[in-house]
């Protein structure tokens, strides 16, 4: 009885071992290999599908940004364009008004070559005073009117020109042009910084165009460089007694030597004359 389980197993090992040894099984270590293959695999494929996956969503975001930055560009050229446009415009629109009526009032005028250039009529100083005299460190004002200006200057300048330095003063400079001129000259507050000091002399005033210069010779109806007009300035000095006081430009004054010596040519003469006339008496040159 035990003989014959030990043969049914034994014939049992025996068929499982032919079962199995007929089975295709893989070789060796193709079957460890193979699932390492496989899960190797499996895991590159899924890094391949991540970074596929990312590379769409960056070029995607990429896109998406280069879109916005095209339109954002496009909008502001477009904005650029439109506001220059205007601009342009405008700025054509108005240079062109400007220009025409410029021209049309240039055309407008006409001057007659027979009038002359214009000049200026003095009113302070008068132009009836001979002769005007300012003390330097004082206020100096000068007025006028236009005469026979047609065109107006832009601007004008006016000087002081010294004959005794040949120096010329600036009073006012680039002064706006109304139909009365006026300037006033603070000769203390200049003298006080100047380089070249007034000195007491004879000076012309000089107004002129500033587009211009003194000695330029005017068309018909514009501004001439006026020149006319001529004052004094002197310096003020300190108080001298008369007793001490000498006249360095008085040519009629004697000095003492001269003063004693005609003295004595008077009293020389006088005794001459008594004495001849005292010696005819004696001879009875007077006797009738």
């Amino acid at each position: 009885m035990r003989s014959f389980a030990f043969i049914s197993v034994l014939c049992t090992l025996l068929v499982l071992a032919t079962f199995s040894a007929a089975w295709p099984w893989p070789q060796g270590d193709s079957l460890r290999h193979g699932f390492l293959v496989g899960k190797r695999a499996d895991k590159a494929a899924a890094e391949t599908a991540a970074t596929t996956q990312t590379a769409k969503k960056t070029d995607a975001a990429r896109t998406q940004t280069a879109k916005q930055t095209d339109t954002a560009a496009t909008s502001g050229s477009t904005a650029t364009g439109t506001n220059t446009a205007k601009e342009t415009g405008k700025a054509s629109k108005t240079g062109t008004a400007k220009g025409t009526k410029t021209s049309s009032s240039t055309s407008s005028i006409s001057i007659d070559p027979r009038l002359g250039p214009g000049g200026i009529n003095m009113i302070t100083p008068s132009a009836n005073a001979q002769s005007s005299y300012y003390k330097i460190g004082e206020y100096v004002t000068f007025k006028w009117n236009y005469t026979s200006l047609s065109i107006t200057p832009s601007a004008i300048n006016v000087v002081a020109s010294c004959s005794l330095n040949s120096e010329t003063y600036t009073i006012s400079h680039n002064m706006s042009v109304h139909p009365t001129g006026a300037v006033t000259w603070d000769t203390g507050k200049y003298q006080a910084s100047a380089t070249v000091p007034l000195l007491t002399a004879s000076y012309t005033l000089i107004v002129y165009d500033v587009d211009s210069n003194p000695s330029a010779v005017a068309s018909a109806g514009h501004l001439s460089s006026q020149n006319q007009y001529v004052f004094g300035m002197y310096l003020p000095q300190s108080y001298t007694p008369l007793n001490s006081y000498e006249c360095v430009t008085c040519n009629g004054a004697m000095s003492e030597l001269e003063r004693q010596a005609l003295g004595f040519i008077f009293t020389m003469a006088t005794i001459t004359v008594f004495s001849f006339t005292w010696f005819a008496g004696g001879f009875g040159a007077f006797s009738t």
